[in-house]
């Protein structure tokens, strides 16, 4: 798949965003005042940024507002839906703890549970694409999750939560990484399964079915070499995890927490453009690219 800058910035930033809202609505950190409000502030603007950059890969950002009416059947309305509801309520709930010292505690929960259905419901709008068989398996959810979280205690500066939480997320991607190696090949699609036609013999195209590039090539075709996937996994794992939980095991120390908190934020980056570059999409099988 091609990996698109405003997918990858909105997938991550807002998944780290709404991961802070989920602590910050089970009340951790403890903070009212101005304390509370810079770390709404932080969540918002990292929870709010990242879905307002998801509207930059789209041919009509004017038209995003009619995908809330699909929420029966589209797991993208769901998670617009869950997106907007979780920001609303956790606004109500902030409220309270800025401006008059209040811990409505219910109204808490219920904003971490809807930001975690965001989070959710943004992982399963690939994790439901059978045509990308690397995306189509339920390890998918629980990296995008565990990521969330990871990046949501990191920003809260929970330290020992962090840690465990960072490396559970980085068992979970190397997971991810082993099991979706082989997901296309055995999902078994191929030229002939495609066409219907391996009953009578091999299958092969004849010609090529464009002179040049389209649409589809350039969206769901993307090429990357072995040894550069390689290098690219583990320059996310170092930065994504094994920085971030030494900074954290050191004697805390605000500077070391604010790079842990950037090491992060840019492994998972990283992670992320791979979790589109690598996946491969069946529409390759007919254009000879898989």
């Amino acid at each position: 798949m091609h990996p698109a800058p405003s997918v990858i910035i909105f997938s991550t930033f807002s998944g780290i965003g709404f991961g802070l809202l989920v602590f910050l609505g089970l009340g951790i950190p403890a903070v009212t005042g101005w304390m509370a409000f810079i770390f709404f502030a932080i969540a918002y603007l990292f929870a709010v940024g990242g879905l307002i950059s998801s509207t930059f890969h789209l041919g009509h950002p004017e038209r995003a507002w009619k995908a809330f009416s699909q929420w029966k059947t589209s797991w993208l309305s769901r998670e617009g839906c869950c997106a907007v509801a979780a920001l609303l309520v956790m606004a109500l709930y902030g409220a309270g703890l800025v401006f008059f010292d209040a811990k409505w505690t219910l109204l808490g929960w219920i904003g971490a549970l809807l930001s975690l259905a965001t989070v959710f419901t943004t992982a399963m709008i690939y994790t439901q694409m059978k045509t990308v068989p690397r995306w189509n398996m339920m390890l998918t959810p629980a990296m995008f999750l565990s990521l969330s979280l990871a990046g949501g205690a990191l920003l809260a500066g929970q330290v020992v939560t962090a840690t465990v939480l960072i490396a559970v997320a980085g068992v979970i991607v190397v997971l991810t990484w082993i099991m979706g190696d082989n997901r296309f090949a055995d999902a078994g699609s191929n030229l002939a399964t495609a066409t219907g036609l391996g009953a009578i013999g091999a299958v092969k195209a004849f010609e090529p079915p464009h002179t040049g590039t389209n649409y589809l090539m350039n969206e769901f075709i993307h090429h990357i070499g072995r040894k550069h996937s390689q290098k690219l996994r583990l320059i996310a794992l170092l930065l994504m995890v094994a920085l971030p939980v030494l900074l954290l095991l050191l004697p805390f120390n605000h500077f070391f927490a604010l790079l842990a908190v950037i090491s992060h934020v840019a492994g998972v980056l990283v992670s992320r453009w791979l979790f589109f570059a690598e996946a491969e999409h069946v529409v390759g099988l007919y254009y000879g690219k898989r």
